[in-house]
């Protein structure tokens, strides 16, 4: 039969008051399909790009749906599905097109290799806000770049998700992280959330700094998540025969390579580690271990209640006020 679900959905490209409630009529899983109730969902810049237009693909409208991460439970499983069960507690693995399995609604039908287990003991909300952004430092940083004890990582938008990930994932590996902000307001919160150093963007330049604490060698790694015309100027914070790692594009406008050689430069996807069987279980176990051992620690800028609460979350994470992941708990 098939199953009641409130889902969010848009029918036009706009700001966040495109994005409606509807009731909908999910079918019961077919084959190597499972039905999740969601508990929590958590936002990613994509999702708002996704919905203004700006994302590296267009939706399909209309109802295009919306949403990477939720934290949920097995409600009913498909023929052929092994690996869960009514009742086990799942995290989404933001490994599928956002307009057509996007995860925001109470009732979500997910393919099977698109769900890990929850980790043992994290609450929904906790769990919500930790997948995505702790799998893609932890791709970057770790396998991809090769991070090791003592190395320099520039990390951009450190306020951000990825931005509060990556901080904890250097440190967890003997890292130092210089991180940048914005505004001075959010120096403070960084520092003892971990970074090493803190570079005020609206105050001291970057490649400046990051050669000054670095001793004029430059960073190691770079972590990216803004790209654009300013992703060239990175290329003079980066140490000889270092990584550029760019993640994301929030400033919106081509990226710009850099001309310093010898670098190793990076347009990362999460897709490479979470689009296999053998990556996502790497990613689980990396991310489960950090939480139980506390080296991982999601910050949860703000909690949103209900559902309806899904435009007044979109409109706070454009304001770019909060640090941390805004989860909207169901």
């Amino acid at each position: 039969m098939p199953t009641s679900a409130h889902s969010v959905l848009f029918h036009e490209i706009g700001g966040p008051d495109v994005l409606v409630v509807e009731e909908t009529e999910l079918p019961d899983p077919g084959p190597g399909e499972v039905l999740v109730r969601v508990a929590a969902v958590a936002l990613n810049r994509a999702e708002a790009l996704l919905r203004s237009g700006g994302y590296f693909y267009q939706p399909t409208l209309p109802a295009a749906r919306n949403g990477y991460e939720a934290a949920g439970t097995v409600e009913a499983v498909g023929e052929g599905v092994t690996a869960f069960a009514p009742g086990d507690p799942v995290l989404t693995a933001a490994n599928f097109p956002l307009d057509t399995h996007g995860v925001y609604g109470d009732r979500v039908l997910m393919p099977e290799h698109t769900l890990v287990p929850r980790p043992e003991g994290v609450d929904e909300v906790t769990a919500a806000a930790a997948w995505l952004t702790y799998t893609t430092a932890y791709g970057a940083l770790v396998e991809r770049a090769r991070m090791a004890p003592g190395d320099h990582v520039l990390i951009t938008g450190g306020s951000s998700g990825v931005g509060t990930a990556a901080i904890q994932v250097a440190r967890r590996a003997g890292a130092v992280p210089v991180v940048t902000t914005r505004t001075e307001a959010k120096r403070k919160g960084l520092l003892d959330l971990g970074a090493e150093h803190v570079i005020v963007t609206d105050d001291e330049d970057v490649v400046t700094e990051t050669r000054r604490l670095t001793g004029g060698k430059g960073a190691g790694i770079v972590l990216d998540a803004i790209g654009g015309p300013g992703f060239a100027a990175l290329g003079g914070a980066a140490a000889e025969d270092g990584y550029l790692i760019c993640y994301g594009w929030l400033d919106g406008q081509p990226t710009v390579l850099p001309m310093q050689w010898p670098l190793t430069v990076h347009g990362y996807s999460n897709f490479v580690l979470t689009g296999t069987a053998e990556g996502r279980r790497r990613a689980a176990h990396y991310l489960g271990s950090g939480l139980a051992d506390g080296t991982l620690r999601p910050v949860v800028g703000e909690v949103l209640d209900g559902l309806e609460r899904i435009r007044d979350a979109h409109r706070l994470m454009e304001s770019n006020a909060h640090t941390g992941k805004i989860v909207v708990r169901i």
